[in-house]
């Protein structure tokens, strides 16, 4: 048999599917990528295909496998990271969705929510999900399917349908309808995990009116959940292990390992992380209590600020405004609005997460003068990503009170310089950004590759890292002009939230 010299990530997010080859130096050798569709039925609703999603999968797998020119016999592990909170319902028999996947963006329980919240149930919940009600959050979206979709009640009290986020899915397809599994970040984000048990709450299950018989089994991220065998996809089974939440993987993939470290992902929204622990802090507001993971039978817990719109700003203003097509343009219009001229935009498309919470708040542009054009909104557009990081910061340091020495970046949007200097200019702080912007991937290749016994510490991949692994971004800008700018912003959010 072939030695297994490399682990497999899938990359399941928001906007696409990614798979990348990684090797034990840590490096990435291929990858493929494939984009999937965003359904937009009614203001406010988001939508995805989970076909579509597992298609784009064997897609970007297939381009990864033939680009590196290898066998499965290869693969030490298929690891798993995925937008989180995403809510599909599948048929158990048949493997296919019973109706579209509701995307974590999606605001079309916010009614349900705040009749929940009317019950009294919200510090009930709080205190054993760590979690707001919101609709961000998988519970409410579930019910929503079982009570719109004709017969799916019936049938899940039959146990004929399964619930799972993403990875949940993906292991099912994967494995051939074998394992419904999840792991402990994925099902920390759902409302129906207690995050001090590490079980689904009976309790919770029946205020969300959401049978605690279609949920997956929850594990340790480590763990080996089973062995992806799809036909015409590998030729021998590939162990999978490493399945966690993206913006927890990505706090593991900057080794984020000790209280107080703290990672930003700049995706189409932004997940500001920082570890703390072995325990829950109780009692924060305008934050999440999350599990970074499970791993060798422990949790360690995390406390998170949920950005809803960060990088789909930039895709808005280019596909919906047509205001840039390429990157090179983007840059040359960052580079012709180098002065801040007084306008913002407010990203609320989807409300605002923290610290405001506002999902009814609606997005907004102010500040507009008769020499305003495309590059002032295109850089209000970046701006606005920076400036809703330091919001979340400062609520992280203000209700921890652990001090953030330097932030980590990593995602998509982290590429581009003039966000990442605006950044560490308005945090005041240093922002070091990885040159892998895959951080997701890569904390899931750790995960899965310590799992199967790839790497034998997180001390051995540390190894591998060298000091060209980071951009440092000092900041430049006057203190004063920072409070002035942020001031800005500050009134420019009071104008959309209700």
């Amino acid at each position: 048999m072939a030695n297994r010299e490399y682990v497999l990530a899938v990359d399941q997010s928001t906007s696409g599917t990614k798979a990348l080859l990684v090797d034990k130096m840590g490096s990435v050798l291929a990858r493929g990528s494939a984009e999937h569709t965003q359904y937009y039925p009614r203001p406010g609703w988001v939508e995805h295909d989970p076909v579509e999603i597992y298609e784009n999968v064997k897609q970007a797998i297939r381009k990864v496998m033939t680009a590196a020119g290898i066998r499965s016999e290869e693969l030490a592990a298929l690891t798993i990271t995925n937008q989180r909170e995403t809510a599909v319902l599948w048929d158990r028999a048949t493997g296919l969705p019973v109706g579209r996947a509701i995307v974590w963006q999606c605001q079309r329980t916010a009614v349900a929510c705040a009749e929940l919240r009317a019950l009294g149930y919200e510090e009930s919940v709080r205190e054993k999900t760590g979690l707001m009600l919101d609709p961000y959050f998988s519970a409410t979206k579930w019910s929503w399917l079982l009570d719109h979709i004709e017969g799916a009640r019936a049938r899940a009290d039959r146990g004929e349908l399964l619930a799972g986020t993403i990875d949940s899915w993906l292991l099912w397809k994967l494995t051939g309808g074998k394992v419904h599994a999840t792991d402990y970040t994925n099902a920390s984000r759902t409302q129906l995990f207690n995050i001090s048990t590490l079980q689904w709450d009976e309790e919770l299950c029946q205020w969300f009116r959401v049978p605690i018989g279609l949920l997956p089994e929850a594990k340790d991220s480590d763990a080996v959940f089973g062995e992806a065998s799809e036909l015409g996809l590998f030729d021998t089974p590939v162990p999978i292990s490493g399945v966690i939440g993206d913006s927890q993987a990505a706090l593991f993939g900057h080794l984020c390992l000790d209280p107080g470290m703290a990672k930003a992902t700049y995706g189409t929204g932004t997940s500001v992380l920082m570890n703390v622990g072995d325990r829950p802090i109780q009692g924060v507001k305008g934050l999440v209590n999350t599990v970074a993971w499970g791993r060798k039978g422990k949790a360690t817990y995390a406390l998170e600020a949920v950005i809803r719109t960060s990088g789909d700003s930039l895709k808005w203003v280019r596909d919906n405004l047509g205001l840039f097509q390429t990157f090179e343009e983007l840059d040359a219009l960052l580079q012709e609005a180098n002065e801040h001229e007084g306008v913002y935009l407010v990203p609320a498309f989807v409300g605002l997460g923290a610290p405001y919470w506002a999902p009814d708040a609606r997005a907004s542009i102010i500040g507009l003068n008769r020499g305003s054009g495309r590059a002032q909104i295109v850089r209000a557009a970046i701006d606005s990503i920076a400036y809703q990081v330091r919001d979340a910061v400062q609520l992280l340091q203000e209700e921890s009170g652990v001090p953030l020495i330097a932030l980590r970046a990593d995602g998509g949007a982290s590429d581009n310089r003039v966000l990442m200097q605006f950044q560490a200019d308005m945090l005041g702080q240093t922002v070091l950004k990885s040159n892998v912007s895959e951080l997701s991937a890569l904390g899931s290749v750790y995960m899965g590759g310590l799992g199967v016994g790839f790497w034998q510490s997180e001390e051995e991949i540390a190894a591998n890292l060298d000091s060209e692994s980071y951009i440092r971004y000092s900041p430049f800008m006057e203190k004063d002009t920072r409070a002035t700018l942020y001031q800005g912003w500050k009134a420019a959010v009071a104008t959309v939230l209700r």
